[in-house]
Formats: C-alpha cells, structure tokens, sequence
C-alpha cells in the first residue's frame, strides 16, 4: 500500500514548512479561513497483482487562531514536520477548528474508510 497525504490552501499545494517564516504564514492563513487535505492510497494485492486505488479530500474550517496559539505551536516545531504545517489534532489547534469535513484520520494521515474500500476490493 502507498499513501500520499498534501496539504491545500486557496489550490496551493503546502507540502512541509521549509522554516518557521513559513509555517507562521501558513498558520495565519487558515486563521479564521479553511484549508483542505488530499490524500491517494494504492493498494496491491501481492498474489494476484490486483491494484486499485483512489483519493480523499477533506476540508478543515478554522475559528480565528490567536497569534499566541500560532507563536506556541511553532516554538514546540512539530508543525514543521507535517504537510501544510496542519496539525488538526493538536490540544492547540482543536479548539479552534470550526468544522471538517469528511473524515479526520485523512487529514492525519490515512483515509482509513478508503483504504478499508480499496483492501476489500483487490482480495
């Protein structure tokens, strides 16, 4: 199985912050905005050869974020090690996330209900 997860703002595609510059830039720009996820999965069956896969989009709507929350989060550095400096599940970041839609583990990492889908398809 091989899994790719990205980050989306305004149809930009956020891959990993390169610096903190710029993960306090994509932070204050969900602020009070949204943001999306994609994320494909490829599954192959070994013993047939069988692949399918496909994509999960989900989008993530933001409260305003305070810049003390933004200032906390990059000084910890994880949001440098994810996608888009998305890190949704964070006890920072939770309270001000308005709304997602879809589900939440692809935006952490892996579209189980697609995978699950994809898994019964190639047995």
């Amino acid at each position: 199985m091989n899994r790719v997860n990205i980050g989306n703002y305004k149809g930009e595609i956020r891959e990993k912050p390169s610096s903190k510059e710029e993960a306090r830039e994509f932070l204050k720009g969900y602020s009070g905005g949204h943001a999306a996820t994609v994320s494909s999965v490829l599954v192959t069956n070994l013993s047939s050869g069988l692949r399918k896969g496909d994509w999960d989009r989900v989008e993530i709507y933001f409260h305003d974020i305070p810049e003390k929350i933004i200032e906390k989060l990059i000084e910890e550095g994880i949001v440098l090690n994810v996608a888009g400096g998305l890190l949704i599940e964070h006890s920072l970041v939770l309270p001000y996330i308005k709304k997602v839609v879809d589900e939440i583990d692809s935006v952490m990492g892996l579209p189980v209900v697609l995978t699950r889908k994809l898994v019964e398809d190639v047995l």
